[in-house]
């Protein structure tokens, strides 16, 4: 079943909403209720924006593509979670962070892996419903995500910008008025 839903990132100001090796997703509450039960897995797909309408479900959990393969594969599946925990009934983070698993490049690991982005993207998501047969159901395809970059130390200014003559009286003013209250708390306490 294709469901209606869109997944995409939070509307609101979030720290570190989009990074350079990760991004944001709104947590899906109540959009599996009908069509997941409590053995089935929800599973994030995650794929190069101009690769995810080439992007093939697995027929099997055996078949999901790893992280690992995304560099030559241009998707992977990951956050591999318990349709329960997506239920209106169901509390938990308002939030899912996309990419943040550091540990994926570790030698021999072979459990679906969150790991960091590789490039800026841009990347599109859905959410695919699984049972131990297949895909049962799943999401529209997000809107494309393009991660930050960071700016060329080239540009970066070494020297940094020195305040004007105002700064330095008022300073000035500002630390003779700190002596003068210390003084006076001294001499009123002595």
């Amino acid at each position: 079943a294709l469901l209606p839903y869109v997944p995409h990132m939070p509307p609101t100001a979030l720290l570190g909403k989009v990074t350079a090796t990760t991004f944001a997703l709104e947590r899906p509450c109540c959009v599996f209720d009908r069509y997941a039960n409590s053995s089935d897995t929800v599973w994030l797909v995650v794929a190069f924006a101009n690769a995810s309408s080439a992007f093939r479900n697995p027929m099997s959990p055996a078949n999901v593509p790893p992280y690992a393969q995304l560099p030559t594969a241009c998707s992977y599946m990951t956050l591999e979670t318990a349709a329960a925990a997506y239920a209106c009934s169901s509390p938990g983070p308002a939030v899912l962070r996309v990419g943040s698993d550091t540990a994926c490049g570790d030698q021999g690991r072979s459990d679906p892996c969150n790991g960091p982005l590789p490039s800026p993207g841009p990347y599109r998501v859905k959410f695919l419903v699984m049972d131990c047969r297949g895909p049962k159901a799943e999401t529209k395809w997000s809107d494309p995500i393009l991660l930050r970059t960071a700016g060329s130390p080239s540009v970066i200014d070494p020297m940094p910008t020195r305040g004007g003559s105002a700064v330095v009286v008022i300073g000035s003013i500002l630390a003779g008025l700190g002596a003068a209250l210390a003084v006076a708390t001294l001499v009123t306490l002595g």
